[in-house]
């Protein structure tokens, strides 16, 4: 399947990208503990329209609708393709005719591509005219039109976008808007009734229904965000629109679907409200959106990777390599230790640690919690900014070495070492068996088995024969670090 962007006009396919140098959203207290969501409610928030239940005992969401369905607005884009080379806008810079034209005194020839129109969904937040929306939806558009349903027209200025969590604030010269309430998406439960209000198709004020799927899903290409998910129909259009809980609160931003034709297969993705609105403060008042970073790349931990450390199941944030001098070698983390948690808060997948880590505002000293030769142990260590995309995909590699594993292997020169700006001391010449079948490649440089450094061939031999039935190897294959459990029995 594929994981699409859902404005009408701007479907985009999201890549892969597993990412461990930060990520997430929320001002974090000076501990690094997540705090409440800040000021999300004016002072005169209107009250909640609880759903009630009909005869038949299913939910009736008219009155929910009545009341905030005038918040939610249909977003129109206007833009024009890049130039290029200097050429006016709209302007094609390798049409001949525009040398014709200058050579002749006729200045740029009038030939101008059509503008390009986009669609999405929107909701008011505030009566004094702040408008959520996606990035994706307002991306390269030059105007920004909002329509109400009652079809009064404003032009939008854009306050700020983050492209990270997919998230934008537009502005409109007005007054006394109807606007949504906000609440709590960590109070959502799998299987409860949402609702959805967008713009499918250019349909305005569309409403649709569903449950909660799942929470705190990460995506190939999201590591920012831990998204709900629905099975709410949300098709292109919807982007940008809310997603309501019973109580008739938003709760979320819908963003993306999975699927293979374009349009709604039962699985779709929104944006925690939460998350969003500390994006939404930091954009209003400081123009862009700071996140933590710690420095490492990670990978998920599997029943062979557990069984390799000594962890009672799968859980944590295996650490596949640190970035020398970064953060988390400032306070001690290896490659090896599984982050069970920080501050307290744990990570149970690898997704869940870049949010957490994200949201902890840089110059906090934080605890993780790391699983390390079979115990636990807690380690101190300062977030940085995050001041550029910095990805790594641990998942995108494969294998390791051997003995008993398949493996041929050789010390490095140290010319060799110095070429591949590497610790590690062992190349593998060649792979059978079971470190080929785990992934293993001719040119991989191991670095350590179970944890625990290998510098010579003896040594490599010692840690695989007193390993168990499972050899967890930590390679370096370019310039990346992973673990590879191989079965040895």
């Amino acid at each position: 399947m594929t994981s699409r962007r859902i404005a009408a006009g701007f479907l985009a396919s999201a890549g892969l990208a597993l990412l461990l140098a930060a990520c997430g959203d929320q001002a974090p207290s000076s501990a690094g503990a997540k705090v409440p969501t800040p000021a999300i409610q004016p002072a005169d928030a209107p009250p909640p329209v609880p759903v009630v239940m009909n005869t038949a005992g299913l939910p009736d969401f008219s009155g929910l609708v009545d009341s905030f369905g005038p918040a939610v607005v249909n977003v129109a884009t206007v833009g024009r393709l890049s130039t290029g080379n200097g050429g006016m806008p709209g302007m094609d810079p390798d049409d001949p005719m525009q040398e014709f034209f200058k050579r002749f005194g006729f200045g740029t020839p009038p030939r101008a591509h059509p503008p390009v129109r986009g669609e999405g969904s929107g909701f008011v937040v505030s009566p004094d005219g702040y408008i959520m929306t996606n990035a994706h939806v307002i991306d390269k558009a030059n105007e920004v039109t909002v329509r109400f349903t009652d079809r009064r027209e404003y032009s939008a200025t854009v306050i700020g976008k983050d492209d990270r969590t997919d998230v934008a604030v537009l502005k409109i010269d007005a007054k006394d808007l109807p606007y949504v309430r906000l609440g709590d998406p960590e109070l959502l439960k799998v299987g409860e009734w949402v609702v959805a209000i967008g713009s499918p198709f250019g349909f305005e004020n569309s409403v649709t229904a569903g449950i909660v799927s799942a929470k705190s899903r990460s995506l190939p290409g999201d590591a920012y965000t831990p998204f709900i998910q629905t099975d709410v129909a949300v098709n292109p259009g919807n982007s940008g629109g809310p997603l309501f809980n019973l109580e008739g609160e938003v709760v979320g931003i819908n963003s993306q679907i999975y699927s293979r034709t374009g349009g709604y297969q039962g699985v779709s993705f929104a944006i925690p409200i939460d998350v969003a609105v500390s994006v939404r403060d930091q954009l209003i008042e400081n123009g862009r959106v700071e996140r933590g970073r710690i420095g490492v790349t990670i990978q998920d931990v599997n029943q062979a990777l557990a069984d390799s450390f000594g962890l009672d199941r799968p859980q944590g944030a295996l650490v596949s390599s640190v970035e020398r001098d970064g953060p988390a070698d400032d306070g001690g983390v290896e490659a090896g230790d599984v982050i069970l948690a920080v501050d307290g808060r744990p990570v149970e997948y690898s997704g869940n640690l870049p949010p957490i880590i994200a949201e902890i505002k840089p110059g906090t000293t934080t605890t993780l919690t790391v699983w390390r030769d079979k115990s636990r142990k807690d380690l101190s260590v300062k977030i940085a900014q995050l001041e550029d995309e910095r990805v790594a995909s641990a998942d995108d590699l494969g294998g390791i070495e051997g003995g008993k594993l398949g493996l041929a292997v050789r010390p490095l020169s140290p010319a060799e070492r110095q070429q591949a700006d590497t610790e590690g001391r062992l190349l593998v010449e060649d792979v059978t068996g079971p470190a080929a079948m785990a992934g293993v490649a001719s040119g991989d440089i191991i670095l350590a088995v179970n944890g625990r450094k290998v510098d010579s061939v003896k040594a490599l031999r010692e840690a695989v024969d007193t390993s168990g039935n499972t050899v967890a190897l930590l390679v370096q294959r370019g310039e990346a670090q992973i673990y590879v459990p191989v079965k040895v029995g």
